[in-house]
């Protein structure tokens, strides 16, 4: 089996049609998505961009330790692992972090190809005045450089990495995506604050078109992406290529009074809470030979290596906390994990972090980790940062603070949180200030 992975970077779950949306167009994944196992409790994990890939990478969740840092030479990979297999391996990569500054995502592929420009305050807005066509626009850039991989690489047993940063802002798709949703678009560029959209002095209009442009970048990953697919289509690839789509985490456009995917103010990193815009995330896994499901067995991005290499017939790495999750995609099971933590890269107020835009900030507050189960989620407030707990059941859009009066199940949960920080071997000084719910 070959293997092709495709990450799109900051994809809500409730954008694609497939999982529900009936607003947002996105046939090319919805016809993949009917074809795949479709996970309905795909949580994310380390948060944001390069974290998510370490827990991937890695098997491990990077935000007890490794945080938003280089990966390490002598990590066991998942493409180290697959080039030591015999396969050849391969990355197509416009996500501005993967390498610069030597954070070392190139390793273990033999052709590593990275498409510059995605780094808004650098390159990006010379190669951006360059363009002419679509093609020229970095969703269908990567997408092509894949097709080409595939085609030079198609006769080998081969793992081909795309990564997509698009729909990732600045949302700048050609403008008739745009329109599909804003009709009177007329070019304007909505920038993010990453803070309260009304504080920072944003009109609802302008809340507005930024929604329609991120929009407009998902139909346009959404039909690139469909190229890629419809490329193995033709060159028979199918039946001997597993593909995995996924995104690293979601985006606020309102809700809990946000637009960004965190809060940041004047060089410094603020209480971040990451409710179910930013944690529930799209996962299609396509196995030649198994059924099409939808399942809502609730899995992590640790879990995608393991899974990955059983499904090769490889062994599988000791020390990783990830587990195999081949018994979901076959239909022998629901049960996975009982829950899932998402989490900032563990930290101390008034440490120096580069996250989100490797720009140097200071950290404000000790940040919010979430705890979901299939019923519940708890945000584990520390020190003077309340905790929340939220009823999915009956408030799905999390907008009620049932803490007061579910103490107890608070507790077990945060007990839970606290087992997890252990069995990833987390640092004392960092595990400290979590043993303990706020009582705020």
């Amino acid at each position: 089996m070959n293997v092709m992975f495709i990450m799109s970077d900051t994809l809500r779950k409730d954008h694609l049609g497939c999982y529900g949306n009936p607003d947002i167009v996105t046939p090319h994944l919805d016809a993949f998505a009917a074809t795949c196992a479709k996970f309905e409790n795909y949580i994310a994990g380390s948060f944001p961009t390069m974290p998510t890939r370490a827990d991937i990478f890695t098997a491990k969740p990077s935000f007890t330790g490794l945080g938003w840092a280089p990966l390490l030479p002598e990590e066991k990979i998942l493409p180290k692992i697959l080039q030591e297999a015999g396969y050849t391996t391969a990355a197509v990569v416009d996500t501005p972090f993967v390498i610069r500054g030597g954070y070392n995502y190139d390793l273990g592929f033999k052709d590593f190809e990275w498409i510059r420009g995605q780094l808004s305050y650098e390159e990006r807005p010379k190669i951006v005045s360059e363009r002419r066509y679509e093609e020229d626009c970095f969703a269908p850039r990567t997408s092509i450089s894949a097709e080409r991989c595939l085609e030079y690489y198609h006769k080998d047993k081969f793992f081909l990495y795309v990564d997509m940063w698009d729909p990732h802002e600045p949302w700048d798709a050609p403008a008739w995506y745009t329109r599909l949703y804003y009709p009177e678009y007329q070019g304007e560029l909505i920038r993010s604050p990453y803070w309260d959209w009304r504080e920072s002095g944003m009109t609802e209009e302008e809340l507005e078109i930024g929604h329609a442009c991120y929009c407009g970048e998902v139909t346009m990953v959404d039909r690139w992406v469909g190229r890629l697919l419809e490329k193995l289509r033709y060159m028979g690839l199918l039946e001997d290529t597993i593909i995995v789509f996924v995104s690293d985490h979601g985006y606020y456009f309102g809700e809990h009074g946000q637009l960004g995917k965190c809060r940041i103010q004047k060089g410094q990193w603020h209480r971040s809470p990451l409710y179910g815009e930013i944690t529930r995330i799209p996962l299609l896994f396509y196995v030649p030979g198994l059924e099409p499901r939808t399942t809502t067995a609730m899995v992590s991005p640790i879990d995608l290596m393991p899974t990955l290499l059983e499904l090769l017939g490889l062994e599988v790495p000791q020390g990783i906390q990830g587990r195999s999750f081949v018994s979901v995609l076959r239909g022998e099971t629901e049960d996975f994990r009982d829950y899932c933590v998402t989490s900032l890269p563990l930290s101390r107020p008034g440490a120096k972090t580069k996250i989100v835009d490797n720009v140097t900030r200071s950290i404000e507050a000790l940040q919010v980790s979430t705890v979901t189960t299939d019923k519940w989620t708890l945000l584990c407030g520390m020190s003077d940062s309340p905790a929340e707990l939220y009823d999915l059941e009956n408030d799905p859009e999390e907008s009620r603070n049932l803490i007061s009066e579910n103490r107890a199940e608070a507790e077990r949960l945060h007990r839970k949180y606290v087992e997890f920080l252990e069995e990833a071997g987390t640092a004392e000084d960092l595990l400290a200030p979590r043993r303990e719910l706020s009582r705020l």
